[in-house]
């Protein structure tokens, strides 16, 4: 006998926010490799030229959908879409989120005392209130069916608080303090409860609500000290490749975690090991 694929995506319906971000994309070429189906939601959505660049467009299995996660509108537009080309979603992966880069100028990387009241509201906007949109018309969508895996994405800053010797070095160089902003932090961190209080409210209509925390994964742009300072503090030793949660993503995403809810994944290389 045949043993089912307990990793199996094929023909699922998955959608993606922030599909065209480093780990963002990373998932969606993964998903799309496991034929499933993929609708990115991205604010916007660049030209088909450009696109071809970093997608299989001639696959027949991806789109994309301009939508500000922040409007339910816009939200519930791009759900129609999706249902009208593929039926309801199988799976919402809740990629889309704003950071705060050491390269971040010192308006928004400076004392806590000053951190700018715009900057609190527009990232929780987005990290939080974005994340429960989704949830609300997506998800809401999938419950509907009586099946669906949602993935919230957390962090490793929203589980512990920032090791802020880690970017001491920026004033040195500078003559500015550079401290890892709060707004992430604080956004990221309410993750975890809104997983939890869904994974309850939604368990036995079929939806199951996961979150992954990942730590810092590895760019080009980061300068050598940054990164020197970062993976001292890892016990693996390094960042992560933009590629190494795909794993974790196929595991919650599909049957294998399907006894799996309300639950933290986490896949840090061992900084909350410490």
């Amino acid at each position: 006998m045949q043993r089912k694929d307990l990793f199996d995506l094929s023909d699922r319906v998955i959608v993606v926010t922030g599909g065209l971000g480093q780990i963002g994309r990373q998932f969606a070429l993964e998903f799309i490799d496991r034929g499933a189906k993929v609708a990115i939601l991205n604010r916007r959505i660049p030209d088909r030229a450009a696109l071809a660049e970093k997608f299989p467009l001639d696959s027949g299995r991806v789109e994309f959908f301009a939508a500000d996660i922040t409007k339910k509108e816009s939200v519930k537009a791009a759900l129609a879409g999706i249902v009208e080309k593929w039926g309801v979603p199988h799976v919402l992966v809740n990629n889309a989120g704003i950071d705060t880069q050491p390269s971040a100028p010192p308006e928004v990387s400076g004392p806590f005392e000053d951190f700018p009241e715009e900057v609190w509201r527009e990232v929780l906007e987005v990290n939080m209130t974005g994340t429960f949109i989704c949830c609300q018309v997506i998800g809401g969508a999938m419950a509907k069916e009586g099946r669906g895996s949602i993935v919230n994405v957390g962090s490793i800053y929203g589980m512990l608080s920032p090791v802020q010797d880690i970017y001491a070095y920026k004033e040195k160089k500078t003559g500015k303090p550079f401290i890892k902003p709060v707004a992430y932090c604080a956004s990221k961190s309410g993750l975890y409860n809104f997983t939890r209080y869904l994974a309850t409210y939604w368990g036995r209509k079929g939806v199951r609500v996961n979150i992954l925390t990942p730590s810092g994964v590895w760019r080009e742009t980061q300068d050598a000290e940054f990164q020197a300072n970062y993976c001292a503090r890892m016990p693996i030793g390094r960042m992560a490749m933009e590629d190494e949660y795909n794993g974790a993503i196929v595991f919650l995403a599909s049957d294998a975690s399907k006894y799996m809810t309300g639950s933290n994944l986490v896949v840090d290389g061992g900084w909350t090991a410490w």
